[in-house]
């Protein structure tokens, strides 16, 4: 293998390169890629990870969007009343709550897609599917007489944005080298995470929804047609399908038998659940605890700041170890939600958005380094028990979709949590020291299992 990757160095010319690399992946039609082997350094400096990036940069756009449809609820919730429709409190936080719990069901089979199918035309189905939350969105806001269960429906498949993350994040995987998961992941999702913020921009909403200072609600839907149909085709015109990205059902039949994948997903609701529940509700918690405060003006930045240092969490993980940045980051999560719980009693929106920034950024940086310990802690095993690698990475990427979906879980139980304090005790106080209490023992959970010292997996630093 190295003496061909090598042949592809010494290569001259645009048209013997083409030919070279088609060669040596021994690429055949519908851009199935039959050899690939990221952890050969000649391979990988050659052509794998030119080809790798490649197809991450296509990801990353489509991602972006499912982001982007799957939030869309998240702003026409708190407009929705402006323009005809007479919902309660806990109805709109159903609306925001419906598509996580939908994208947290579909991340499974979303994950069995990419071997069954192939990660770039899963890419552009997932894509397309776009379609259908969109056009419902806009046909469903341009009738105020549309009833609630009709509205929750529609808001449900928006969910189709959430399942993408999981197809993406496997596929992805398959493409790089361990030494390198942890930030090319952390891209990746950053890509995805960006679009919550981007379609709570003020800026955004304005293009979306206001239209000559009224609220048309409807453009919110078709103005991503276009953009849709272009992730389709940039995944067919420049994606790859890896034929050995193969997480069968045998491989997932045993990533769930491995008490580490559970014990991963329960910390993934504390992240990544925390960090798309929050994103989803935080509108609606400043529209509702601050109602002098334009809610749409400031929601966006928690979301931004939490995507754009995922990659950071990644990288750190890569340097000192997932478990470890983790431990801190849960940490700092828990000082966010007590000083939101201070600002709440002292009334004061600045204190509040300030802690959530806060939140959302300990949440960036643990999405970042819990991805990365997924498959570290996998080849760990593997090479602890003399198991095979290339088995552990299979059972890495469907470990991958068991807890891609359970963590997603927690994007549904964050809004209704705030429902129910808001409805029990007229306070967002005691959903916060829910989460106060989760934090603290997914911390201890963490340093348990992964940190502690004198255990395996600690020595190992994954």
């Amino acid at each position: 293998m190295s003496s061909e990757s090598q042949a592809l160095i010494d290569s001259e010319g645009a048209g013997t390169l083409g030919r070279s690399e088609d060669e040596i992946l021994g690429r055949s039609s519908g851009r199935w890629i039959h050899r690939w082997e990221p952890e050969d350094q000649t391979f990988w400096e050659s052509i794998g990870a030119r080809v790798a990036k490649r197809n991450l940069q296509f990801s990353i756009y489509a991602e972006f969007l499912g982001f982007s449809v799957w939030l869309l609820w998240s702003i026409i919730a708190v407009k929705l009343n402006d323009v005809g429709f007479n919902f309660s409190s806990d109805q709109l936080f159903w609306l925001v709550a419906v598509p996580s719990l939908v994208g947290s069901v579909l991340r499974l089979p979303y994950t069995f897609a990419v071997p069954k199918f192939g990660g770039r035309n899963w890419t552009i189905v997932s894509a397309l599917l776009l379609v259908i939350p969109t056009i419902g969105l806009a046909w469903a806001v341009s009738h105020p007489a549309t009833p609630f269960w009709a509205m929750l429906l529609i808001a449900a498949t928006a969910g189709f944005g959430g399942g993408n993350f999981a197809s993406s994040m496997a596929n992805i995987s398959f493409f790089y080298p361990e030494k390198e998961k942890g930030w090319a992941l952390g891209l990746n999702a950053a890509g995805g995470n960006i679009g919550v913020a981007f379609v709570q921009a003020p800026f955004i909403i304005s293009a979306l929804v206001v239209v000559g200072g009224g609220i048309t609600l409807a453009r919110a839907g078709w103005i991503w047609l276009p953009f849709i149909a272009l992730a389709a085709f940039l995944a067919w015109k420049f994606m790859d399908n890896l034929s050995d990205a193969k997480a069968d059902f045998s491989s997932s039949a045993q990533a769930a038998k491995r008490s580490n994948t559970w014990i991963m997903a329960f910390l993934y609701i504390g992240t990544f659940g925390s960090f798309i529940g929050f994103a989803a509700a935080f509108p609606l918690l400043i529209k509702t605890q601050f109602p002098d405060v334009s809610a749409l003006t400031f929601a966006f930045i928690g979301a931004l700041v939490g995507s754009l240092v995922r990659p950071l969490g990644g990288r750190l993980a890569d340097r000192f170890g997932g478990a470890s940045v983790t431990i801190i980051a849960f940490l700092v999560m828990t000082l966010g939600v007590l000083g939101a719980i201070w600002s709440i009693n002292l009334k004061s929106f600045p204190v509040f958005l300030g802690f959530f920034i806060l939140l959302f950024a300990s949440t960036g940086i643990a999405n970042g380094s819990t991805y990365r310990m997924i498959p570290a802690i996998f080849q760990a095993k593997a090479l602890i028990v003399g198991s095979s690698v290339i088995q552990a990475r299979r059972e890495s990427a469907a470990a991958i979709g068991i807890i891609s979906a359970v963590g997603a879980f927690g994007g549904f139980l964050v809004p209704r949590t705030c429902a129910w304090a808001t409805g029990a005790y007229g306070s967002m106080v005691p959903a916060f020291l829910v989460y106060t209490c989760l934090y603290l023992v997914m911390a201890a959970i963490t340093w348990v299992f992964y940190k502690r010292p004198g255990s395996v997996l600690a020595e190992a630093r994954v």
